[in-house]
């Protein structure tokens, strides 16, 4: 079973930064594709980011210039640099690795979510 743990959420003011990390169990974390999402109270959860294991990267357009996804195979740690940081981004975070493998079907697991609130 793949277990994820993440870390780094908080309080900051806004135009403050944050760092997220997400720690993967198991030893085929580079095969996995590892994904950011966040759920803002009364919304759906959304895609913030998301990075393949040949490191291609894709952002939802709110946060690209901002925000900046990456991954660290050696230490099964995904992580999400927010910078300029807007109150909208309020919202709990989630880490998820996905992986779609023809004899197995889909692969997805989450992590339980770290909160991040930014002040106006």
């Amino acid at each position: 079973q793949v277990q994820l743990v993440e870390s780094g959420g908080g309080f900051v003011q806004s135009g403050g930064s944050l760092r997220l990390s997400c720690a993967v169990s198991g030893n085929i974390f580079s095969l996995y594709v590892m994904g950011w999402y966040r759920q803002a109270p009364g919304k759906q959860r959304e895609l913030v980011a998301a990075i393949r294991p040949d490191s291609t990267t894709n952002y939802v357009d709110s946060v690209k210039g901002r925000v900046t996804i990456s991954r660290d195979n050696a230490k099964n740690t995904v992580y999400l640099q927010m910078n300029s940081l807007k109150p909208e981004d309020t919202a709990v975070y989630y880490c998820n690795a996905h992986r779609v493998v023809v004899t197995t079907g889909i692969s997805d697991y989450w992590g339980q979510g770290t909160q991040v609130t930014v002040s106006s």
